[in-house]
C-alpha cells in the first residue's frame, strides 16, 4: 500500500507539471486575443428585449446530446424565442414545465425529405448533432456529422429559416488529414454555400461535461482537462453551459458579416457575457 500511494504521488507530480508545460505552450500558440465581444454583457438584457419582440422561432437539432440539452434549458430560461421545436430521432422527456414550452418533431434521419414540412416556419436552426467515429464506426459517423447535417441545413434553408447556427470543432478543416476534423471542416463549408442570411460556427475545444455516470478513464481525464482550464482558462477546455450561452448570446447580435466563425476564444468571451 505504500508503494502504491508513493507511485500515485509520483503520477500526480508528473501530470501536475505535464499540464503546467503543455498549457504555457498552448498559450503561446493560442488564438489571438479579441474585443469584439467584450462590450456585450452591460447590452444583453436590452439586446434579449428586443429580440423578444420580434416574436421569432427557432429549431434544435441534437437537443439529446450533451450540449444540446444545455442548449434547450439555456433557450427556455431567457426565453427569447416565442417557439422552439426539438427535431430528433426520438421523444425527449423534460423535467417541470419545459414539456409545455417545446414542440418536439421526430423525424428517420435516414428519409428526411419525407419529414420537409418539420424544418418550415423557422426563423434561427441551431445544430448540435453530432457522434464519434468510436461510437458509430467511420461510416456512422459521415453520416451523422456530415450527411443528416447538411440535409438538415438545406431543408431549413428551403422552408425558410434565416439563420443557422452550427456546433463544430476547434480545427476544423475540410483539407485536414485527420477524419473528424476534415468531416466537420466539410460541413461548416458546405452550409456556407447554402446562402443563409446568417450563418455562425463555434468552434469549441474540449467541452467539459460533467456527467452523472462515467467510467474511471473518462473521470480520469475530466480531472486533468480541469487542471488545464485552471491554469490556462481558455486554451484548451471549455464549459459546455459557456457553448450554449454563446450560441444563444450570438443570436442577438448583427455581425458585420454573413458568414462568421467564433473560434475557441470568442466562444468564451460571448459565453462569458451573458454570465456577467
Amino acid at each position: 500500500m505504500k508503494q502504491l500511494c508513493t507511485t500515485l504521488g509520483k503520477l500526480t507530480g508528473f501530470f501536475t507539471v505535464l499540464i503546467v508545460v503543455i498549457a504555457a505552450v498552448l498559450t503561446y500558440f493560442d488564438d489571438p486575443e479579441t474585443d469584439k465581444y467584450t462590450s456585450m454583457a452591460e447590452d444583453i438584457k436590452t439586446l434579449e428585449e428586443n429580440f423578444r419582440q420580434q416574436n421569432k422561432s427557432c429549431f434544435i437539432l441534437g437537443a439529446s446530446g450533451e450540449t444540446g440539452k444545455v442548449l434547450v434549458q439555456e433557450l427556455l430560461e431567457r426565453n427569447i424565442f416565442s417557439k422552439i421545436t426539438l427535431i430528433g430521432r426520438r421523444q425527449l422527456t423534460f423535467e417541470g414545465k419545459a414539456n409545455e414550452q417545446l414542440v418536439q418533431e421526430v423525424v428517420d434521419f435516414e428519409k428526411l425529405e419525407d419529414y420537409a414540412a418539420a424544418f418550415q416556419g423557422h426563423d434561427v436552426g441551431y445544430c448540435c448533432m453530432g457522434t464519434t467515429k468510436a461510437k458509430s464506426g467511420t461510416e456512422g459517423f459521415i453520416r451523422v456529422d456530415h450527411d443528416y447535417t447538411l440535409k438538415s441545413a438545406e431543408l431549413a434553408k428551403a422552408g425558410g429559416c434565416s439563420q443557422f447556427h452550427l456546433q463544430s470543432s476547434r480545427g476544423a478543416d475540410k483539407t485536414s488529414s485527420f477524419l473528424y476534423l476534415k468531416v466537420k471542416g466539410q460541413v461548416e463549408a458546405e452550409i456556407e454555400e447554402l446562402g443563409f442570411d446568417r450563418y455562425s460556427v463555434y468552434r469549441p475545444g474540449v467541452l467539459l461535461v460533467d456527467r452523472q455516470e462515467s467510467r474511471p478513464a473518462e473521470w480520469l481525464a475530466r480531472k486533468l482537462l480541469n487542471g488545464f482550464t485552471s491554469v490556462c482558462s481558455t486554451s484548451m477546455a471549455i464549459p459546455i453551459q459557456v457553448v450554449a450561452k454563446a450560441m444563444v448570446s450570438n443570436t442577438l447580435l448583427q455581425p458585420e458579416q454573413k458568414a462568421e466563425i467564433l473560434e475557441h476564444k470568442d466562444i468564451t468571451a460571448v459565453g462569458k457575457s451573458a454570465e456577467k
